[in-house]
């Protein structure tokens, strides 16, 4: 696919509908989450063929531990099988894993599988997929505002040391560049706690698409929708 040079470095998407696609087709939302899947596949696809360096999914949000019980142990089983079934497409792909969240609140098998494939994959340097799992911005800023303010309270850390970019450092994303592009699946609009932070400057498309539905030309002319927009960071 031909796009013009100026790609995102990093693309995060809101991957929304899959429970409203399982309905649509009178099928269990377990079904849903299995489609999306696919979707996942396609993403990273594109982004190794447009050459983006980070991609962040929001695949589990905090939120998500207050769904029935039966739903969030299909999606940790989902998880843990996604991720042995791809380990050795990422390592074909060179892509590395990485994830970001209250990862301790996830099941013991799944965090194994997760820490895992992240070990088996640290080498590669294609493309860095970042899977945001028991994820919720609010909390990220919280515990990384406590962890400051406990180095002040010990005098590692003076008051007029706090910037933007020391706060940054204190974040699950703190080796990560911040999100250039931001797309939400589904139509909806709202950013749902994810990167409240890191977003500050990315640029929006909402694709009016439920997720399973998500395919690499859709990522195709989101990034074309990108290369359109004048991102002047708060200038003229």
């Amino acid at each position: 696919m031909k796009l013009h040079n100026d790609i995102p470095q990093h693309v995060a998407i809101i991957m929304d509908g899959n429970g409203r696609w399982a309905k649509n087709h009178g099928l269990p939302r377990a079904q849903g989450h299995r489609a999306g899947a696919e979707s996942v596949r396609e993403a990273i696809d594109a982004c190794k063929e447009m050459g983006v360096q980070y991609l962040t999914l929001y695949a589990f949000s905090s939120e998500n531990w207050n769904r029935p019980e039966a739903e969030v142990s299909a999606l940790m089983l989902l998880l843990e099988k996604f991720l042995e079934s791809k380990l050795s497409d990422l390592m074909r792909q060179d892509v590395r894993l990485l994830a970001i969240g209250q990862l301790d609140r996830l099941p013991a098998k799944t965090r194994a599988t997760l820490d895992r494939v992240i070990a088996k994959t640290a080498e590669n340097a294609s493309l860095t997929l970042v899977l945001a799992l028991s994820y919720g911005s609010r909390e990220e800023i919280a515990e990384a505002t406590k962890k400051i303010a406990a180095e002040v309270k010990s005098g590692a850390l003076d008051l007029t040391d706090i910037s933007p970019q020391l706060f940054s450092r204190y974040l699950y994303t703190a080796d990560i560049p911040d999100p250039d592009l931001l797309i939400r699946t589904s139509g909806e609009m709202r950013v749902s706690n994810f990167l409240l932070w890191q977003i500050s400057y990315a640029e929006m498309v909402i694709v009016n698409k439920l997720w399973p539905e998500f395919r690499q030309g859709d990522l195709f002319d989101a990034v074309r929708e990108y290369q359109k927009r004048h991102r002047r960071f708060g200038g003229v």
